[in-house]
């Protein structure tokens, strides 16, 4: 485990013993931003230090996703994903698309040909034969010297968290000038730039290639280079959708990263460095062909590989793309009668500064880089392996997980058991008296039972409750369906993007629902539904109305800052569309059903005058705060992983953990606002509502001080107060969320509990 804490906490210069996201690389909001290596941060150390990785580990000769060694603690959404999607579910695709495609051209082609394309249609469907399908992802097979060209994604930094385009610095640029990818809506939301490079590679050849020499770094130019250098901004590169990795050995272990550093600052010294020359290792395998239909779906489209086309696909896929960053001084006029993609003499990276490309006006800096083709074993499948294996990390959170659950179950154990048995007590011997003992009962006894015409009164903000009700559902309800799709392994990390829009999706047409549990205890509270159109309109705008707010705010600060991390104008009216055309729409017909509904009777009447409350000895608020310590208890360690891949750019993929948590979150919420709301009512207080709302929600205060916290002592190379800003604004939005979330896991569970208490108790 010692190692493990060297590996993820040497740049904080704090050592932990809790957990490793070393090999946890998936970011939650699905962009592929890199920690700087070890060598970078420190301002002392040379990036060229770089150990070659350990090779990789032999997979199986099938076809098929071949389960991972027993060490290393490979997800098992990864193989519940696999054991989903291969078969079955991928011969109904695959024949569908295929049949399509015949049925298309059967349309366009001779009548006597139809017929057989419908047969060879039915053939497909029944014929048995091997096959995979990696969602957000399809393979694709290169011929030898096929030509492919690297792509690149906004410069990041865990410093400033501000992207910025990769253009933005004085970088050669492609011969066909630039060009930028499709982006989906989380991409753009993410940051994320998608640029195309002059990084050229020649399938299995091995050269080393001139690019461009710059022309002499104006004042500006030198500037900001050295201004990323020192803030530790990372380029990220990827090759056929697979970001670049780096290897490192820290105190002798080896460490991967993504990205390569933009240069470094070396301590004690005032020059900075640029890293210039790139050694690349391109792992491929070789691929011979076979008789399976391959159907994959992506960026690029989606494509359905026959058999037929089975001599066109050999050739050779890429499953590894590691770099060696280095800073390469060169004399500029060496290089005035080169042309891009001429072939130089391949060099090592130097350790002496004095063989190393300043950063200073006026110079002019030569960028080349190496290529290097190795064969690997690793299958097309099972290339992600390397940037999500888990290692030690996974006995981190399954002891987490058992921890919390022991102590949580045992100690709602004797809560309830206490708890259930003593109002079944009470039920029981008030059932068994006559009405004359009854009555001379009620003046004797004391608690919740002389709260009887006062506990469903009215609270105070009837529509506030039920609007946030409302949206948390909404937001409860994405939550749990999105985790269970990632969990399933739906969430491809090759589809950048993919997790933040399909929450966004999500939480768009769960509006309807939304709408309805909002309208109905309005009508519930009010008895009428006069009002519902307001409610309706309030709960579709209360939780997007504040994070516009919030992400206009930080949006302003971020388009002062130039930063691809601003949102363009015309993303910003996409979302207004979608929020008013869309989610607004649906909510107000979710209320039109509420009101349609049945609406839900009191068991009791409630006297016109309000029973007094005791006066106590401490206020109610401190128990209600203090409630939210036991949810807390639950998540805190996987938020602890949560804010690290988001901050420190490292990928998220342990759904699996996450979806665990999530149900203990829920458990936990429903059994300490019921408790909560049955001490209130034993001390006569009958203003449960919003107390049983906030004794879960405020596990909310509890994870935002917690982000202080982290931002404090776990993000300390955070610099500059716009960084603390987007720091503070992103995590009050998800603090906000989770209140809504779990205070309304709490008040409907009350509700059920308080409704069923009070329809058991006999009253004339």
């Amino acid at each position: 485990m010692a190692s493990l804490v060297v590996q993820y906490r040497a740049h904080l210069e704090r050592p932990r013993s809790l957990v490793d996201f070393d090999t946890h690389e998936k970011r939650f909001g699905m962009r592929h931003r890199s920690h700087p290596n070890a060598s970078i941060p420190c301002r002392g150390c040379s990036p060229l230090s770089s150990s070659p990785p350990a090779p990789a580990a032999p997979f199986s000769p099938s076809l098929r996703r071949s389960p991972p060694p027993p060490d290393s603690g490979v997800m098992a959404s990864h193989e519940l994903s696999s054991l989903l999607t291969t078969g079955f579910l991928t011969h109904v695709l695959g024949a569908g698309h295929f049949l399509l495609q015949k049925m298309s051209r059967a349309l366009h082609s001779p009548c006597f040909m139809a017929p057989l394309l419908w047969v060879a249609s039915l053939l497909v469907v029944v014929s048995p034969g091997d096959a995979f399908y990696l969602p957000g992802s399809y393979m694709h097979t290169y011929s030898q010297g096929e030509l492919i060209f690297a792509k690149v994604n906004s410069l990041t930094s865990i410093e400033t968290e501000m992207p910025f385009n990769y253009y933005s610095l004085p970088y050669c640029r492609p011969q066909g000038g630039i060009k930028k990818s499709a982006e989906n809506l989380g991409e753009l939301l993410m940051g994320d730039q998608i640029d195309n490079s002059p990084y050229r590679f020649r399938v299995n050849v091995n050269e080393s290639v001139f690019l461009c020499t710059t022309k002499g770094l104006n004042e500006n130019d030198a500037k900001l280079l050295k201004q990323r250098t020192r803030d530790l901004y990372q380029v990220n590169m990827m090759l056929d959708n697979l970001p670049v990795m780096r290897f490192t050995e820290q105190n002798g272990v080896m460490v991967q990263w993504t990205g390569f550093p933009v240069g470094y600052s070396p301590a004690g010294i005032s020059d900075d460095y640029i890293i210039n020359h790139l050694k690349f290792k391109v792992l491929v395998h070789e691929y011979k062909g076979g008789k399976v239909e391959i159907i994959g779906t992506g960026e690029e489209g989606s494509a359905v590989i026959s058999e037929t086309d089975k001599n066109g696909m050999s050739g050779y896929q890429i499953v590894g793309f590691q770099v060696v960053p280095c800073s390469v001084k060169r004399n500029a006029e060496d290089f005035n009668k080169l042309n891009m993609y001429d072939n130089i003499d391949p060099v090592d990276c130097p350790v002496e500064l004095k063989k190393s490309q300043v950063i200073r006006q006026q110079e002019r800096i030569t960028f080349t880089y190496d290529v290097e083709f190795v064969k690997s074993d690793i299958r097309w499948p099972s290339r992600w392996d390397a940037y999500l294996k888990m290692e030690a990390g996974a006995k981190v959170h399954w002891f987490s997980i058992m921890n919390s659950l022991m102590v949580i179950l045992f100690l709602a154990g004797i809560v309830f058991v206490i708890f259930l048995r003593t109002v079944r007590r009470d039920l029981t011997r008030y059932e068994e008296l006559d009405k004359e003992a009854q009555a001379q009962m009620n003046e004797e006894l004391s608690g919740w039972k002389l709260v009887v015409g006062d506990v469903f009164r009215e609270p105070t903000c009837a529509k506030l409750l039920c609007i946030m009700i409302g949206d948390g559902v909404q937001i409860l309800g994405m939550a749990v369906v999105t985790i269970v799709f990632a969990t399933l392994g739906f969430m491809s990390p090759a589809s950048r993007g993919m997790l933040l829009t399909g929450m966004i999706v999500l939480y768009l047409f769960l509006g309807i629902a939304s709408g309805y549990v909002s309208v109905r205890f309005w009508r519930t509270i009010k008895g009428t539904s006069e009002g519902w159109r307001s409610v309706s309109w309030l709960t579709a705008c209360f939780f997007p109305g504040v994070m516009f707010t919030v992400l206009t705010v930080l949006n302003f600060v971020l388009w002062k800052s130039e930063s691809t991390g601003a949102l363009p104008i015309s993303l910003f009216f996409t979302l207004l569309a979608l929020w008013f055309c869309v989610s607004v729409p649906l909510t107000l017909l979710g209320g039109f059903l509420g009101t349609r509904a049945e609406k839900i009777e009191f068991p009791v009447r409630t006297n016109q005058i309000p029973r007094e409350i005791p006066a106590r000895k401490y206020p109610s608020w401190l128990l209600v705060l203090g409630a939210g310590t036991l949810p807390f208890g639950t998540l805190f360690i996987e938020l602890f992983f949560i804010l690290s891949s988001i901050w420190l750019g490292r990928f998220y993929y342990v759904f699996g953990f996450l979806l665990i948590v999530l149900l203990l979150l829920v458990a936990v919420c429903a059994e300490v606002s019921v408790v909560l709301t049955y001490m209130n009512l034993c001390v006569e207080d009958w203003r449960w509502w919003w107390k049983a709302f906030f004794a879960s929600g405020s596990v909310a205060l509890y994870v935002f001080l917690y982000s202080i916290n982290y931002l404090v002592f776990d993000l300390r190379s955070l610099s500059g107060p716009v960084s603390a800003m987007l720091y503070v604004g992103y995590s009050f939005l998800m603090a906000f969320a989770i209140m809504l979330a779990t205070g309304t896991i709490g008040f409907l569970t009350s509700f059920a509990f308080v409704h069923y208490l009070f329809s058991s108790v006999k009253i004339d």
